[in-house]
Formats: C-alpha cells, sequence, structure tokens
C-alpha cells in the first residue's frame, strides 16, 4: 500500500511539474498581451507628472512661447534672401527668384570694409566686455556685504536708476556733457584751454560708448547675482568668522564659490552675445569725424539694407555675425563643460 500510495504521489507531482510550464506560458502570453498602452505609458512618465504638478505655473510660460516663437523662429524664413538676389516686395520663394548662392558672401569678404569692419566691431565688443562683466560682480558683492543696508538699497537704487534711460536720452546727456559746447568743453574754455570735440575725435568715441553703456547698465546686471547671493548659506560665513576669516576672505572663499555657477552662465551668454553689438546708439554716436571707428557689423547692415536697398546682401552679412555669435557660444559652453560642471547644453 505504501509503494502504491507513493507511486502515485511521484505521478502527480510530474503531472504538476508538466503542467506548470504551460500555466506561466499562459501567464506569460496573457501579461504579454495585456502591455501598457503608449498613453499609459506617457501618463506614468517623468514629463506627465510635472506637467500635472507644476501646470498652473507652466500655462504662465505660453505666452512668451507664442511670442518668442511669432518674432524670433518665424522670420528665419528670411534668412533665404541672403542666398538671392532679392528684392523688397517680392515673395521670397516663387517663379521670380533669382537664386544667387554665396554670392553676397563672396561680394562681403573681398569687401574693402570687410577687415575694419571685423576690427570695429570686435574691438568695441570685447573692450566693453573686459570691463563690463565683471563690474556687476563686483558691485553685488559690495552692496551684499555692506552693514548699512538702508545704505545697500540706496546705492542699488541709484546704480539701476540709468537702466531706465533710452538710448536717445543717453545719448542727448553724452552730446551736453562732452559736445563742443558741453559742460566739459565750457569748463576747460572757463580755466584758459582750448575746446575739443569729443564727437569728431576717433579716439573719445570708444571711451565714450563702453563707459556709457557700462554706467547704464552694470546695476541692472548686479541684480541676478545679489538673488544669487541672497541663497549663501549664513551658517558658512559664521563658521568662517570663527576661524578667523576676513570680511575679504569670506567674500573671496564663500560667497564667490557661491555664485560661481551663475558665473559660469552669465560668461557663456555673453560670449555667445559679443560681436551682438546693436547699430541704435552707434548710429547716434556716429559723426563724419569717427567714421573710421564706429562703423560697425550692424551699422553696416542698416546702411546696406535700409539705405542702400540691398535686402539680400545685408541679410547675409547679418547671418555672418550671427554664425560667428553662435560659434563663441558652441566655444564658450563646450569649454566651461570641459573645465567645470556649469554649461547651458
Amino acid at each position: 500500500m505504501e509503494t502504491q500510495l507513493l507511486q502515485t504521489e511521484s505521478a502527480e507531482a510530474a503531472e504538476a511539474d508538466q503542467a506548470r510550464p504551460a500555466e506561466t506560458g499562459a501567464s506569460g502570453m496573457q501579461s504579454q498581451s495585456e502591455k501598457p498602452s503608449l498613453w499609459e505609458k506617457f501618463k506614468g512618465s517623468y514629463f506627465a507628472r510635472n506637467f500635472k504638478r507644476n501646470w498652473s505655473y507652466l500655462l504662465f510660460l505660453i505666452p512668451a512661447v507664442v511670442v518668442t516663437f511669432i518674432f524670433a523662429y518665424i522670420p528665419m524664413y528670411g534668412v533665404l534672401i541672403a542666398f538671392q538676389d532679392y528684392i523688397p516686395g517680392k515673395e521670397i520663394i516663387g517663379p521670380s527668384t533669382v537664386w544667387i548662392g554665396f554670392q553676397n558672401f563672396k561680394e562681403f569678404f573681398g569687401d574693402a570694409m570687410f577687415w575694419p569692419l571685423i576690427k570695429n566691431t570686435f574691438l568695441l565688443c570685447i573692450l566693453g566686455f573686459i570691463i563690463g562683466f565683471p563690474l556687476p560682480i563686483i558691485v553685488a558683492l559690495m552692496l551684499h556685504t555692506t552693514k548699512n543696508k538702508k545704505l545697500a538699497k540706496f546705492l542699488q537704487t541709484v546704480f539701476n536708476g540709468p537702466h531706465f534711460i533710452s538710448l536717445v536720452v543717453l545719448v542727448g546727456m553724452l552730446y551736453l556733457f562732452f559736445g563742443q559746447y558741453g559742460l566739459v568743453n565750457n569748463v576747460i574754455a572757463g580755466v584758459g584751454g582750448k575746446r575739443f570735440s569729443f564727437f569728431l575725435s576717433e579716439g573719445a568715441f570708444r571711451p565714450m560708448y563702453i563707459l556709457s553703456s557700462n554706467w547704464q547698465d552694470f546695476g541692472w546686471s548686479s541684480i541676478i547675482y545679489l538673488a544669487a547671493l541672497s541663497g549663501v548659506d549664513v551658517a558658512q560665513h559664521e563658521a568662517a568668522q570663527i576661524d578667523g576669516a576676513s570680511r575679504f576672505q569670506r567674500v573671496l572663499h564663500v560667497d564667490l564659490p557661491a555664485i560661481m555657477p551663475i558665473i559660469s552662465v552669465m560668461l557663456i551668454m555673453s560670449i555667445g552675445g559679443l560681436m551682438g553689438v546693436g547699430y541704435e546708439k552707434v548710429l547716434l554716436m556716429q559723426t563724419d569725424g569717427n567714421i573710421n571707428v564706429s562703423e560697425i557689423i550692424a551699422t553696416y547692415v542698416y546702411q546696406q539694407g535700409i539705405r542702400g536697398v540691398r535686402a539680400g546682401y545685408a541679410t547675409a552679412v547679418g547671418l555672418f555675425n550671427s554664425v560667428i555669435n553662435l560659434v563663441l557660444l558652441i566655444v564658450a559652453n563646450t569649454t566651461s563643460k570641459r573645465f567645470s560642471e556649469n554649461s547651458l547644453f
């Protein structure tokens, strides 16, 4: 009897073992047939969960995205005229379109104004960058470390004020101070000196342009660094004070490393727009006396495109300038990524 029972149990176990793979296969097939759909995968993704959590904030971005798309991306269609003998008023792509390839670029590269334009633009931008980039950082550190907070707020208001002055008013102020009959020349004439026209001097154009631009923008640019400094842990300053660090040492070893990521990002963005100086202020300050140093790529594009009615040629020159900015941005971002952990992309 015991032998028969053992044989029966072993037979039932064997049948169960044989049936188990079949059940597993059936359940596997059933699980494969019940794979989640794309919509279910999307609902479980990080993007969907993040959007569901922050949708009310993301709604505020829609107007900015729409405006940027309309005024920044759609006009890119117009760069096609850089490769055409384009006549204003005609369609960009149509039966009357005359494609000339890189002829506009070749004409610009062979123009006698090519190297003077590159030199003037580069000097105006690089000198302004050397002075203008560290200045907001220094001002932000100074305001942050000032013990008298009322004085710091007053100085911040004074520094931010020039940002709201229009370029026309700013250049008018320069004429009032440095014109031939301006305040500075009146003082020079009052002490027996000879009047000097700063706006007719090639040597005075770049200092006036760079210093006035930095005076107008350094206070506003310092706001982002002040915001970064407000997040510095107070305990680090207290620990540095206990260790005997002076105020300058705390700025050097606590504040400056804390805002270094912001500095890196702002540096990349500044280098990316290094050759993107606008034409408005230069045109307002431009005279026959300083034309040799004040004629830059932006003003040349204006002269050729608006006054010369050469839209295709002007677009080619502007596109060349944009390509230079793009190359500088990529180089700056790659360099920052290689030597630090901060980059834009």
